[in-house]
């Protein structure tokens, strides 16, 4: 073969364990990106539980009475004075 050198076969092998390589690096970060994938969706997966659970709880809680409020009203200054207080139970 005319074409033919010492260094080519070299050149071959260093493109082929730069293939293999390149082919590792991919196989590595495929993993890590799925393994990523996966975290966000328990995260995502465990914030809709949590929301949903505060809207059902939300629902169920009932506000209460008004007649439990108590009045308070400023006598001047920093002074306040709060009625209907001392009927709550």
């Amino acid at each position: 073969m005319a074409g033919w050198s010492p260094s080519r076969g070299v050149a071959w092998l260093l493109g082929g364990v730069a293939w293999l390589t390149a082919a590792a690096i991919g196989a590595v970060l495929a993993v890590f990106f799925a393994a990523t994938m996966v975290v966000i969706a328990i995260m995502a997966t465990a914030l809709l539980a949590v929301a949903g659970m505060a809207l059902r709880a939300r629902r169920t809680v009932r506000a209460d009475k008004a007649s439990d409020l108590i009045e308070a009203r400023n006598i001047g200054g920093h002074s306040w004075v709060a009625y209907g207080w001392d009927g709550r139970r």
